[in-house]
C-alpha cells in the first residue's frame, strides 16, 4: 500500500508531467484534483488524507511551469520513494490516466511517461538490492539533480507574500536595483491595490496605470519595474488570497505614514476610471482597518484624492 511520502512525491511528478506541453488545460488540472481526491479510496488509504499545507504545497507545481531540470529531481525524489513492485504499479497507472485526461496524449507527454516509467521500472524493490541503492542508485541521482531547480524552498513565500513570491519566479534571480526586504513590500502593496481594482471583477487599463505609479511615485520604484510588479500582482491575485495575512506583513514592513500614504494611493487607483464605487470605498475601508489606521486616516485620505 503507498505511504503518504509516495503519494506526495507522486503528485508533484504527475503535474510535472502534465506541463510537459507548457502548460496544463483545465481537463487536466481537474483530473488531478480527482486523482488526488479519490486517492484514499482507490488505493485502500481510507483514512489517508492530504492536509491543507500538503494542498498548498502541491498549487506551487500547479501555478507555475514545471521545466526539465526541476522535473527530473522530482522523479529522482520518487525513485527514492517507491519501496515495492506495488508502488511501481500504482505509480504508472496514475501517470497514465492523468496525461490522458484531455483525451488527447500529445508526442511530447508520450516521451515524457516513457521518460518516468523507464526512470520506475530502474528501480529494484529487493532487500539487498535496497541496500545498494542507498549507496549507489540514490546518491548517483541526488548528484545528477543536485543543482536542479527547488520550488519548495520558498514555500514558506508562497502561503505569507504570494505576490511576491510569484515576481521571484519570473525574476529568475535577475537583479532589479533594491533588497528582498523592499520586493516583498512593493509586492505586497501591489497585491493590496490589485484587491482594490478587482473590486468589480475587472481591471481597467487606468486602474493598472494608477498601481504602477503609486509604486514609482510612493517608493521611487524604476517605471519598468513597477509595471512588472503591477503585471504579477493583477495576475495573481485572487479571492483565496489571505488578506489578513498581506496586512500583517505590510504593516510589519511600513511607518505609519507610509500607510497612511498608501490608502490615498488605494483611492487614487479606485478613482482612476473616473468613479469611485461603494465597493472599492469599502475595499480601502476594509484595508485600512486592517493596516491598523483610524478612521480620521481614512477619511483625510479619501478627502485628499476625492474632492
Amino acid at each position: 500500500m503507498p505511504d503518504k511520502n509516495l503519494v506526495m512525491t507522486l503528485a508533484k511528478v504527475l503535474i510535472a508531467a502534465a506541463w510537459v506541453d507548457g502548460e496544463i488545460t483545465e481537463d487536466e488540472a481537474n483530473s488531478a484534483k480527482d486523482l488526488l481526491f479519490y486517492l484514499p479510496q482507490t488505493t485502500g488509504m481510507r483514512d489517508m488524507k492530504l492536509t491543507a499545507q500538503e494542498f498548498s504545497l502541491l498549487e506551487m507545481y500547479v501555478d507555475t511551469p514545471v521545466d526539465e531540470a526541476e522535473r527530473a529531481r522530482l522523479v529522482a525524489d520518487l525513485q527514492d520513494a517507491i519501496k515495492s513492485s506495488e508502488d511501481k504499479a500504482f505509480v504508472v497507472s496514475m501517470l497514465q490516466q492523468l496525461l490522458a485526461a484531455d483525451g488527447e496524449v500529445t508526442a511530447e507527454e508520450t516521451a515524457v511517461l516513457t521518460e518516468i516509467e523507464t526512470a520506475v521500472d530502474e528501480v529494484h524493490t529487493g532487500t539487498f538490492s535496497s541496500l545498494s541503492n542507498l549507496f549507489g542508485g540514490a546518491v548517483k541521482r541526488r548528484s545528477e539533480v543536485a543543482n536542479a531547480p527547488n520550488r519548495e524552498l520558498y514555500f514558506e513565500d508562497f502561503i505569507k507574500n504570494r505576490i511576491f513570491y510569484f515576481v521571484e519566479q519570473r525574476l529568475n534571480g535577475q537583479a532589479i536595483g533594491f533588497d528582498e526586504a523592499d520586493l516583498r513590500k512593493y509586492s505586497l502593496a501591489g497585491g493590496l491595490m490589485a484587491k482594490v481594482a478587482e473590486t468589480d471583477n475587472q481591471v481597467t487599463d487606468a486602474e493598472f496605470a494608477a498601481m504602477a505609479s503609486a509604486l514609482e511615485d510612493k517608493w521611487g520604484v524604476e517605471r519598468e519595474t513597477a509595471v512588472f510588479i503591477t503585471e504579477v500582482a493583477v495576475a495573481e491575485i485572487t479571492a483565496a488570497q489571505d488578506v489578513f495575512r498581506m496586512y500583517r506583513e505590510f504593516s510589519t514592513m511600513t511607518t505609519e505614514d507610509e500607510r497612511v500614504r498608501f490608502v490615498e494611493a488605494l483611492f487614487a487607483v479606485a478613482a482612476a476610471d473616473g468613479d469611485v464605487s461603494f465597493e472599492e470605498t469599502e475595499e480601502i475601508r476594509t484595508i485600512s482597518r486592517g493596516l491598523n489606521l483610524y478612521h480620521h486616516q481614512f477619511i483625510e485620505a479619501k478627502l485628499k484624492v476625492i474632492s
